[in-house]
Order: structure tokens, then sequence, then C-alpha cells
């Protein structure tokens, strides 16, 4: 792949990411639930883009919680740090959030990290 290639594809990933950020902002007023998903890791934020601020964060990285995430799928991953972030939202007094996706679609380990936050007690 060329530079002109590479550059035309960060372009359009950009560009679907500010659409969804768009739409979510519209719908305003709460905090939004940000996922990022690499090929081996998955994490969350907590945003309130009103105070530029992060409220919470969870990601498969942290060594906080290495010892319930060996031996497991990505999938199951996933879902752990979905049901992590809840409790951290909730510990930060949030209950309902916008959940921006990113450029991900919402379907395998991003769907399971929703499944999970919603278990949780997040409201989106």
């Amino acid at each position: 792949m060329d530079h002109l290639q590479q550059k035309k594809k960060w372009k359009m990933r950009l560009r679907k990411q500010r659409g969804i950020r768009r739409r979510l902002q519209a719908a305003g007023g709460h905090p939004r639930l940000s996922v990022f998903r690499s090929s081996k890791n998955i994490s969350v934020q907590l945003i309130d883009d009103s105070k530029s601020l992060t409220l919470a964060a969870a990601s498969t990285l942290e060594s906080a919680l290495q010892d319930q995430m060996s031996g497991k799928t990505k999938t199951e991953r996933a879902t752990i740090i979905g049901s992590t972030i809840a409790e951290r939202a909730k510990a930060a007094g949030v209950e309902k959030v916008l959940f921006d996706r990113g450029r991900f679609l919402f379907h395998g380990r991003v769907k399971a990290l929703a499944e999970a936050a919603r278990e949780g007690g997040l409201k989106f």
C-alpha cells in the first residue's frame, strides 16, 4: 500500500468517527462511552465532552485486571472490560451514557462489551 492509499484510508476512518460523534453530540447531554479496539486489546473511556474530561476508563492492558484476563478469549476479555467500566461509571455517579463505537461495527467484541456494560447497570 503506497502513501496515498494509506492517507485516503486514514481520512475515511476519521470521517466515519467524526460523523458518529457528531450524531451523538446532537443527541447530547450525557457522557460518551468511547470504545477503541485493536487486534489484541480493547479499551473504553467515559468522556464528558462538555468539560473535556475523562470520568472513568478501563482497558485489557491494566495490570490490576491481568489475573482475570489470563486464559480468556478476546471476546471474554471485552465482557470483563464492559462490566468493569459499568462499575467505575456508577462509582463516578453516571448511569446514562451515549455509546460511541467509533469506526468499529457493533459486532463481536464491541457488542460483548456493550452488553456487559448494560448488564452492569449502564443505560444507553
